[in-house]
């Protein structure tokens, strides 16, 4: 088992590759948006700008988008392992990426609004989530999402009697076509949505961050919510609102969405818009061998 106490530069390496080097699968699809777009339109010409910076960064292993965004960490731990060390180390690393440039210092105190300048706040700053599983694979998760993406999220509670969305899928699809409608391009378009039904205003704003560490090529296992991903994914790029908000056919380049149980008087729909530097990475620790992908 790879020794918890040196895990800091692996973290470290982690960090790296996310900040600087897009995920194939999010890759491809700009890619295969630029073909979507007309020639000389100012949608192609900002997706166009969009992958030449994606490898500039990737060559010179500088950050993608200058808002290198709230590290998420989700950490999958074996039996045994101290929660406390890890957390220790990953904070670590952070602060250490920060030093290297691969992290803009982004952790600003709400109260006092000064800037700690290593990316190091409260407990919540990096967000660190774990959960103990089966095994002896460690496996840690990170997302770097940006401020302005953030700022385009939304909630709902249903039924919304303003958009005549009702407590069923039916209503969902308008609160999350409403959402892309409102962002206007604004949150660094094509966007990413996460999509969580259910819970409580915590959990399901939780569950829809969470769901976005799936690849944008896979399919949702369950038939009603993988249809209802196409079509949001569709119509969503029906809107005109494009790259940027420029106009053009890509406004969003996926939709994943997960369920949750409720209370019987709330039905809350989460919606996290992810921007097209949708940076996340997955770590693995097994025995002595450590990966990434």
């Amino acid at each position: 088992m790879q020794a918890q106490s040196v895990l800091t530069e692996h973290l470290l390496e982690l960090i790296r590759l996310t900040a600087t080097d897009l995920p194939p699968d999010v890759e491809t699809s700009l890619r295969q948006a630029v073909e979507r777009e007309e020639p000389g339109s100012a949608a192609r010409g900002a997706l166009e700008a969009i992958l030449k910076n994606v490898d500039l960064s990737r060559q010179n292993a500088t950050p993608i988008c200058q808002d290198t965004g709230t590290p998420i960490f989700y950490v999958y731990y074996p039996l045994g392992w101290s929660t406390r060390d890890l957390r220790q180390q990953i904070r670590d690393a952070v602060a250490q990426a920060t030093a290297r440039s691969y992290l803009r210092p982004n952790a600003v105190n709400a109260i006092s609004d000064k800037n700690t300048g290593n990316n190091l706040g409260d407990a919540y700053f990096p967000t660190i989530h774990f959960e103990e599983v089966d095994g002896d694979t460690l496996t840690v998760e990170l997302m770097l999402k940006g401020g302005g993406c953030e700022n385009v999220g939304a909630q709902y509670s249903l039924p919304d009697s303003r958009l005549g969305a009702g407590r069923d899928l039916k209503g969902v699809r308008k609160v999350v076509l409403d959402a892309v409608h409102k962002a206007q391009g604004q949150g660094c378009a094509p966007g990413v949505l996460g999509v969580a039904v259910g819970g409580d205003r915590g959990s399901s704003f939780y569950a829809s961050k969470e769901v976005l560490y799936r690849r944008l090529d896979d399919v949702n296992p369950d038939p009603q919510l993988a249809a209802l991903e196409t079509r949001l994914t569709d119509e969503a790029n029906q809107l005109g609102i494009g790259p940027m908000g420029f106009g053009g056919k890509t406004t969003v380049l996926g939709t994943k969405i997960t369920g949750l149980h409720r209370l019987p008087a709330s039905f809350f729909v989460s919606v996290s818009y992810m921007c097209w530097a949708y940076r996340r990475r997955r770590m693995t620790v097994r025995g002595d061998q450590v990966t990434y992908e």
